[in-house]
């Protein structure tokens, strides 16, 4: 391999916990980030990803407020326990990108708080939010490599989907034990860790 891309607000960053705080309970905040998920999942062309937290919210009957509160406290948002020791290892190995559903400012933010990559792609600056398997490709031209070259590290089912459609092979850091839905395609690797990274290229 020459290249592993991430998956930013979920393989890298613990932001389920943070719409959890937000919700007040692990339950509502994960019912809260399913909706979302569902939404980005369908919704095609690009929207305000600020406006898709807030609509998530609403249409499970949440408070709209939550979504302009995860906004304004996205500098809370912090990596999982192992991602610098990841990335370190990483690091002159391969090239390292990111590919995310949210806006160009929010991603930049969020993947300074991951660490250095050679390319951060939004699903604002591609014009579609993943699984869209644009967002994909956008990230292999820019580090100039082939989906046989890169492994895509995954934080959702949804993943999957995506990278399937463009054969790019997936290691699924399956943090939370989501369910992969019925017909989704498998990943090549699934652990609940980033640890088996490096050993899977």
């Amino acid at each position: 391999m020459r290249a592993v891309v991430f998956d930013l607000l979920s393989a890298l960053i613990d932001s389920w916990s943070l719409w959890d705080q937000i919700a007040g309970s692990e339950e509502l905040g994960r019912k809260w980030r399913s909706s979302y998920l569902e939404l980005t999942y369908g919704v095609g062309p690009y929207r305000p990803y600020e406006d898709l937290v807030i609509e998530a919210a609403t249409r499970i009957d949440l408070p709209a407020q939550w979504g302009t509160e995860l906004i304004a406290r996205w500098g809370e948002l912090e990596a999982w326990p192992e991602v610098t020791i990841v990335l370190n290892q990483l690091q002159g190995r391969v090239k390292l990108g990111v590919v995310t559903n949210c806006s160009q400012t929010l991603g930049r933010q969020a993947a300074a708080i991951a660490g250095q990559f050679d390319a951060v792609i939004t699903a604002e600056q591609v014009g579609f939010y993943k699984p869209d398997p644009r967002t994909y490709q956008a990230a292999l031209d820019q580090l100039g490599v082939t989906t046989g070259e890169t492994l895509f590290v995954a934080g959702s089912p949804f993943d999957l989907i995506g990278c399937a459609q463009i054969g790019l092979p997936v290691y699924w850091h399956n943090r939370i034990g989501m369910k992969r839905p019925d017909g989704f395609p498998a990943p090549q690797f699934e652990h609940s860790d980033l640890f088996s990274l490096p050993g899977s290229l």
